[in-house]
């Protein structure tokens, strides 16, 4: 891979990670039209792993927040006096909403590699959850706040996370839906979408690093995969303030009607034989 697509799909990655039209679809259609084989396994890795510069940008963009949950959690750990404390309890509540996506992501590791990297899934995926948003943007209640989140919350929202593994349906998009189907208001649905794809992301994008690393070597390259990783993270920072300004103002509505066209647009080329699926 030259540096020029690495920039590329590091720009896109960055770019669709945090919102809800899915980054995976985009990368791996992206991808295919650079004509690489989708479901390579240096191809996946390089996915999975250039996510990590989006880690990289929430982290620094939420650091004051995830500093406040931390020490929260640690304080409570030590003395049994301080667990009654909100940021205590919200940290305990991520954690547990990161586990559905951990136990799933290994389950079935070898089919999100392959089988559902076939673009016929990504192209049925793009319009079909798209209605499940739309159904979640136009129920909204948007009666609870962040100090609201609960246990609960954070384990529905976790496992709607798990339904990320199909490219096409997009983390954000899931996790966003889920958020405004318990009530939450769409900035703090937004903000669990953010604080639950930490963990997932960096764990997927370590066992790849760890496991694909001579496949990255052999194939696409780590001078590329690192370009497209620093790009990521430049692009996702800038992704992730305008989108918490956007949805504090606007529906999800512009992201649903780009995700039926984009998938459509898919569809078409792939009936036609533009476009193969794998």
């Amino acid at each position: 891979m030259n540096v020029l697509e690495a920039i590329l799909l590091g720009a896109v990655e960055g770019l669709t990670e945090f919102l809800p039209i899915s980054s995976t679809g985009h990368l791996t259609v992206l991808e295919k039209l650079l004509g690489y084989q989708i479901d390579d396994p240096d191809i996946t890795a390089f996915t999975a792993i250039i996510q990590s510069g989006a880690v990289l940008a929430t982290l620094l963009f939420f650091r004051r927040d995830l500093w406040r949950f931390l020490t929260a959690w640690f304080r409570g750990i030590r003395s049994p006096a301080e667990r009654g404390d909100a940021d205590y309890k919200f940290a305990w509540a991520l954690i547990l909403g990161t586990i559905p996506i951990g136990i799933v992501g290994l389950l079935f590791q070898d089919a999100i590699e392959t089988t559902l990297r076939n673009l016929w899934f990504v192209g049925c995926a793009l319009i079909g959850f798209s209605f499940v948003m739309l159904f979640a943007d136009r129920t909204a209640t948007q009666t609870r706040s962040e100090e609201q989140v609960t246990w609960r919350d954070t384990l529905i929202i976790g496992v709607a996370q798990c339904l990320a593994v199909i490219p096409g349906i997009s983390r954000s998009g899931a996790t966003m839906s889920a958020g405004l189907l318990r009530g939450l208001d769409r900035v703090t649905a937004t903000k669990m979408a953010f604080f639950l794809s930490i963990p997932a992301l960096t764990g997927a994008t370590l066992l790849q690093a760890v496991t694909k690393f001579d496949e990255i070597a052999d194939g696409v390259g780590w001078t590329a995969t690192l370009v497209a990783t620093f790009t990521s993270f430049v692009v996702a920072y800038a992704a992730v303030a305008w989108l918490l300004r956007f949805i504090a103002h606007h529906t999800y509505t512009v992201f649903i009607v780009y995700r039926v066209a984009l998938g459509s647009l898919v569809l078409i080329l792939l009936a036609t034989g533009a476009v193969a699926a794998t």
